[in-house]
């Protein structure tokens, strides 16, 4: 298992084939960690579906709304929702969207985050500075790589937990 270095700013993500370790980047989206650790230790994350999925681009996630497999499940409305909370001004940096960057998820408005995020395939620099990067997966990659393709994905993969690693 990665080192984990600040317990409080690691998110511990079981997939089917293994845990994924997310260093958070508190320093540069300080708004964009503080939710997705509110969230997460709210379990609104847990059993939330990949419900967008895009060959050597990224897998999207986090529509606690519509995308949870246990709690009001609508594939065709994943990925329209977010969680009950406002949503977060943009906190853009020169972070790249490298491999394994963890970047919000927005609409045309780039003050409109919530509770969506992606974690990139590939580097993506087409998406610097344009998306809020808020982690980087440190061990566990493969087990990104392994998450089912689709638009949505037939049959979707699921986070199945989320946690802080704090919390652990």
């Amino acid at each position: 298992m990665a080192e984990i270095k600040d317990p409080e700013n690691t998110i511990l993500m079981e997939l089917k084939g293994g845990t994924v370790t997310i260093e958070l980047l508190p320093d540069v989206a300080p708004q964009h960690v503080a939710r997705m650790k509110e969230l997460a230790r709210a379990g609104k994350y847990d059993g939330v579906v990949f419900h967008r999925v895009i060959e050597g681009f990224m897998a999207q996630t986090g529509d606690v709304e519509h995308g949870n497999m246990n709690d009001g499940f609508n594939i065709r409305r994943a990925g329209t929702g977010g969680s009950d909370l406002p949503d977060l001004p943009a906190e853009f940096s020169r972070i790249p969207h490298a491999r394994g960057s963890l970047g919000a998820a927005r609409s045309q408005n780039p003050n409109s985050a919530n509770s969506q995020f992606f974690i990139n395939f590939k580097d993506n620099d087409f998406l610097n500075g344009q998306y809020t990067v808020y982690g980087q997966v440190v061990e566990g990659m493969e087990h990104v790589d392994a998450i089912v393709r689709g638009e949505p994905p037939a049959n979707p993969d699921t986070m199945i937990s989320v946690k802080v690693a704090a919390d652990a």
